[in-house]
Parts: C-alpha cells; structure tokens; sequence
C-alpha cells in the first residue's frame, strides 16, 4: 500500500522556488583518516528510516501535493569513491541536482586520497533546512562514534512534526493569538540586483568560496564590537557597501538585503520536532550609501535593531501563506502566491560558526568544514556566510558562466576591502 506523508506548508514554498533556486544545500567535510564506509551506510541507513521524507518522491498533483514515501537502496544515498582528480569530483558531486520526483532526497559521497576522506552530502531543501541539517550532521557523527566504538544502534535522531505551527507551539495565548493573524506581506521589494552576466543556455552551477583568516576576522569582529555590530550585521554592511561599489548604484539610493531569521527561536525545546524547515526572513538596509563602510554599518545596526525590537520577528505572512493554500487547489494557489510574493534579489544566510567537535569522527575532528546554501538562478544571489576553526568563509552558489565567476570574485575582493576599512 502506498504510504503518504504531508506536504508541509514550506516544502510547497521550496517546491515553488524552482524558478528562483535549484534547493539543494551543502556540505563538505576533510578528515585526517579514513572514515569507515560500511560504518557510516549503516547509520546512514538508519537516518533515512527514522526520516522516511529523505526517501520519498514529491508528488504534484495540483490539488493536494503529498510524499510518497519510496523504497531505495544505499547506493542510492552513499557514493564510495577514490578518485583521480579529487577536486573534480567534489566540484560534481555538490553542483548536483537532485529531482524532487527522485526516490532519495538526501545525497553522501565518501571520497578518499590516500589516508585522508572528504564526506560531502547534498538534500533537498524542501526536506530540510540550513539549521537541521547542522543538527543533522553532528548527529550523525555522534551515532558513528558510538556504532564504532559500542556498537549502538544508530537511531539517536529526533523525530516528529516537521509542521510550520510548531513556532506558534510555546508562545502565550494572546501572543500566539496575535501571530497566527500576522497576514502582513514582508518580502522584499527592492529592486537591486547583482550585475550577474545574461543568462546563457551555457550557463552551469558554480560555486565559490573565499576565506577570511581567523587573526583578520577576529580583527573584523572587534571593530563591529565597538560599534555594537553583531558579526550579521557587519556581514550585512559589508554586503551592501560591496553592492553599490560592483554595481555602481547611485550614493543616494536605499538598498535592502534579505537575511534569515530562525524561527526556532520560538521553540522552547525542538527535541520531539521533526526535521522540517523553520527559517523566514528579515530585511536589513540603508538609506542610503555611507560615505565610508563605518556610516553603512551604522545604518544596517539601526535597521536591525528595529527588526529584533519586534517579538514576531519572522512570524509575519505565514498566516497568508497558510490562507493561500488552504482556500483553493494547489496548482491556482501557487500562481496566487507567486503574485503577492517577492523572491529577494538580494538575500544573505549567516549559518554561523561549525562545531568542530560535535562534527568530530574517531575523535578527529575536521581539517575543514564547508556548509553552503542553493544554487540561485540569475538575477537573485545568496551569500552564504559560516565559520570555522575561527575563520570565516564567505559563498555564493550560481548558475552562471566563466563571467560570473570573475564577478563573483570581485565581489568577494569588495568585501574583503570593506572588511579591511573597518578593522583598521
């Protein structure tokens, strides 16, 4: 018999983002050793049965979308792989697109050179967000280590409702009252943009990093202290003040970036929630142009704090989603809410800082950690920023050409630049 599972309200959102992103998030890791790959099937295995939505195909049926749970066989998931050319086939493996109509939602690569392994997963966004799939990954090597080394069984991850109402789940009352009538439209309608290249038929994903040392971003996070910047807000500013030097936008013009919130901040104790995905947005902006990166970050800390003075923070337009969905069939209230909503053009995820040692393998931790976000198709882009070992690595996923590239890395060049003025 067939089993379903419910299409939650923000995987039919991800789903409708296909004209916007390709949805797959992620995540490189180097270890110093060789992970053991029956191991880490096992516990892989076992993660897919205790979340049955990471092997399920989405069904669009234009009136009521569902999962359909599928059968699979691991090496459907897990690609075991010593290869010639290992940067190659890392650069493969994460520029990969996974269908939502696939039979697997969530996929690993254990690649090894000779006693070093990189693991690399990529998943479907529409399963799983940025903030689940940290807690996904530490789970998973803390199951490793105690198949390992005491043979438990690897079922320790948690389980639950991966519903949208869970944020509303500890509020009070009246303020759980307030926020389920929050139908204020808050996306972003700034008409900014980074000046991809056209798009072209030829155009393939991409996706490209740059490093910020740890002397250089402790340096960057004192001076955002002494202006009482938090390390997003710096990120933000940077971000913005890069935008109108790439670009060229005029001085006088306001610009807004759309950064994620984490709605399980509402969320007293999410240890009996399901994976899901509980992140919204919050726009961040300027006036205008600063005459110096030090007046944009003031600008960006004052449009923050107004952002964080509000306790539904995040909260507004899931009731209208929610009314969108639910007044008629799927496939009109897609086209319905594509009209009122506004995919940002500009959009940044701070994932913040990697911990190494819940990432830790055999008691080694990684050499180096990468987490990123989708792979946005022209005109929208997604800075994506985390830390690790106290350093900071700054991403953009495209789907662009040798020309984007080099427009990316100037953008990366700006941003170092602002960082640099700021930490003088």
């Amino acid at each position: 018999m067939e089993r379903k599972l419910t299409a939650e309200l923000w995987d039919k959102m991800h789903y409708m983002f296909r004209d916007f992103n390709d949805r797959m998030v992620h995540v490189e890791l180097h270890y110093d050793f060789r992970i053991d790959a029956d191991a880490l099937k096992t516990v892989l295995i076992c993660f897919l049965e205790k979340t049955p939505v990471l092997h399920s195909s989405f069904k669009d049926n234009h009136v009521n979308p569902y999962w359909k749970v599928e059968d699979y066989k691991i090496e459907d998931v897990l690609t075991v792989l010593e290869p010639d050319n290992l940067q190659k086939v890392i650069d493969d493996f994460l520029t990969q697109y996974i269908p939502p109509e696939s039979n697997v939602q969530i996929k690993a690569a254990l690649f090894y050179e000779g006693n070093k392994s990189v693991l690399c997963i990529v998943e479907n966004h529409m399963c799983m967000d940025g903030g689940d799939l940290k807690y996904f990954l530490n789970a998973l090597c803390s199951n490793y280590n105690d198949y390992t080394t005491q043979h438990k069984s690897p079922l320790a991850l948690r389980s639950g409702s991966r519903s949208y109402t869970e944020v509303y789940s500890d509020l009070s009352p009246m303020d759980k009252k307030a926020a389920q009538k929050l139908y204020k439209n808050v996306s972003s309608r700034d008409s900014h943009k980074f000046p991809f290249s056209p798009e072209s038929k030829e155009d393939k994903s991409f996706i490209l990093r740059r490093r910020i040392n740890s002397e250089r971003f402790a340096r960057i996070r004192a001076a955002g202290k002494k202006s009482g910047a938090t390390v997003n807000d710096i990120l933000v500013a940077a971000y913005i003040h890069s935008i109108y030097e790439l670009a060229n936008y005029s001085d006088n013009e306001g610009i807004t970036v759309s950064c994620a919130v984490d709605l399980r901040r509402y969320i007293k104790d999410i240890s009996s929630k399901g994976l899901t995905n509980h992140t919204a947005f919050m726009q961040c902006g300027t006036p205008r142009k600063g005459r110096n990166i030090v007046e944009t970050l003031s600008y960006v800390v004052r449009s923050s704090e107004k952002s964080k003075q509000d306790k539904f923070m995040g909260l507004y337009g899931l009731p209208l989603l929610k009314l969108g969905y639910s007044i008629m069939p799927y496939a009109a209230s897609e086209e319905v809410i594509k009209i009122g909503y506004s995919n940002p053009l500009l959009g940044m995820s701070n994932i913040g800082a990697i911990d190494g040692d819940a990432l830790a393998l055999s008691n080694k931790k990684p050499t180096d950690a990468f987490l990123t976000g989708a792979v946005k198709y022209k005109p929208y882009a997604l800075l994506t920023a985390t830390s690790y070992n106290n350093e900071l690595s700054l991403s953009m996923c495209v789907r662009g050409n040798e020309e984007d590239k080099k427009i990316v890395n100037t953008f990366f060049d700006y941003m170092e630049k602002n960082f640099n003025e700021l930490a003088k």
